[in-house]
């Protein structure tokens, strides 16, 4: 039937369609009418055709992705209430943060360890008599997990290591080789969007600092397998950027792994952006989150964690909680977004985008190792410059109105009071003290405005909250 549909109507050339538009254009210029530049250096075109579409690349068929649930491993006992309760309300897998190298912690692990859930454990510490014991015990649950250990993050985050290059680095070896972790690495890739970087540095950054740690494994002999890669989503950017940078980023890898001649499983581990979460008109936030875990699902995602509407200035609580893993339970049962595989495949303009993304981040890529690599290169600060400028770039448009942030900049509604309602400090956090190098801060658009209107409510003082 749908042979027969189609053979009723003549194909129109790319050039006809061109031809066809400069008509109606009625003399206006089709580049400066049509054609739309963006921050990355690509130019977006009104239509993208079959005739200009020569680009023959294939990705792995991504799996059904999870949702991800993420848990703070502070108190072991609530932690383990939080993780058996949210599996029940629909989590699929668990990311656990783990902040100290307390053997208490362990009891956690041992009380789950008839759960099936995959899990990916965060450490944010440098402590390998530790991750030797979490390794025991995961071998006697026969479990294997991704673990994230990342000491290159450490670095750029906060400015210094964990303890310093050599021993962290050790660490990051031996960590390699344990039974659970086998030539497994974890890269942490959040940063480089949620202080402002642009998706090609996104893209160039992250594979920088994968490389850091493949010459790493090369010159010990250690045969990489399996890679954890956590990025972050972001609506304001792009919503079909979004999806191509995952895929771009899937390319970029496959190309790298030519190089040291291995083959290399990669799970993109995807998250929301913080940098365009606000606190005025916060309910937003949830449809900012939505579109993000989208793109996020359709860039092929493996596992896709959701943020709570009230993340920045709320603590953890059920409601947010809820809503937040909700979002992710209608798109993938409700909306049935599990049910396709690399649904984008064969669409032009993203196939289009994903090509030129990778080509300006490879491009981006090789001035970082004609630099000497990525560390260098955050010792020198050139790094830190770069992103500090695009941020700066994005943070102007938000002053202007060009980046828009409904509720803030653009039909904000000014009775909306928030002073009462902060039970986390929101704002970019600074302390004194000595680094090695400076650090790569994250901080959200939303935080130069956000400050003023604070301030009128405490010169206003007699209005009240609005319910």
């Amino acid at each position: 039937m749908s042979k027969k549909l189609f053979n009723e109507f003549d194909s129109v050339s790319a050039k006809a369609w061109k031809q066809k538009i400069q008509v109606d254009l009625k003399g206006a210029d089709y580049n400066e009418t049509l054609v739309t530049s963006t921050d990355e250096g690509i130019d977006i075109k009104p239509f993208y055709h079959a005739d200009d579409h020569d680009y023959n690349f294939s990705l792995p068929k991504s799996p059904a992705w999870h949702v991800t649930e993420k848990l703070y491993l502070e108190n072991v006992e609530i932690t383990i209430e939080n993780a058996l309760d949210v599996i029940e309300r629909g989590a699929e897998s668990l990311w656990i943060i783990v902040p100290e190298a307390d053997d208490k912690k362990l009891k956690f692990f041992e009380a789950l360890s008839d759960l099936k859930t995959p899990l990916y454990i965060e450490v944010l510490f440098q402590d390998l008599d530790f991750f030797e014991k979490l390794n025991s015990l995961l071998v006697k649950q026969n479990k294997t997990v991704l673990f994230g250990y990342d000491p290159v993050h450490q670095l750029a985050s906060s400015g210094n290591w964990f303890n310093n290059q050599k021993e962290d680095f050790d660490a990051f070896l031996k960590t390699t080789q344990l039974s659970s972790f086998k030539n497994h690495i974890n890269v942490d890739a959040r940063l480089y969007q949620n202080a402002g970087g642009l998706i090609t540095q996104q893209l160039a950054y992250g594979l920088a600092h994968l490389n850091e740690y493949l010459n790493i494994l090369e010159l010990s002999d250690n045969r990489l397998k399996s890679i954890s890669f956590n990025f972050i989503i972001s609506q304001g950017s792009n919503y079909f950027f979004e999806i191509a940078k995952l895929k771009a980023f899937r390319l970029l890898v496959n190309s790298l792994a030519k190089e040291f001649d291995t083959e290399i499983d990669l799970t993109i581990i995807a998250e929301p952006s913080k940098r365009n979460h606000t606190i005025y008109d916060y309910n937003m936030n949830m449809l900012r989150t939505t579109t993000e875990c989208m793109s996020a699902i359709l860039g092929g995602a493996n596992w896709v964690n959701n943020l709570a509407y009230d993340e920045v200035f709320h603590k953890r609580n059920e409601f947010g909680e809820r809503i937040s893993r909700n979002q992710l339970l209608i798109l993938k049962q409700e909306s049935y977004f599990d049910k396709v595989l690399n649904p984008v495949d064969g669409t032009y303009y993203i196939e289009n985008i994903t090509i030129e993304l990778a080509e300006k981040a490879l491009s981006i890529f090789k001035t970082i190792e004609a630099g000497k690599g990525f560390i260098h290169q955050l010792f020198e600060g050139k790094i830190q410059k770069k992103i500090k400028e695009s941020a700066e770039k994005e943070q102007a448009k938000v002053k202007t109105g060009d980046f828009i942030l409904v509720g803030l900049n653009k039909y904000e509604n000014l009775e909306d009071k928030m002073s009462q309602d902060l039970e986390l400090f929101p704002f970019l956090k600074q302390q004194q003290r000595k680094t090695l190098i400076e650090p790569i801060l994250e901080k959200r658009l939303a935080e130069p405005i956000e400050k003023d209107r604070l301030e009128q409510e405490k010169k206003n003082p007699s209005s009240k909250p609005t319910e």
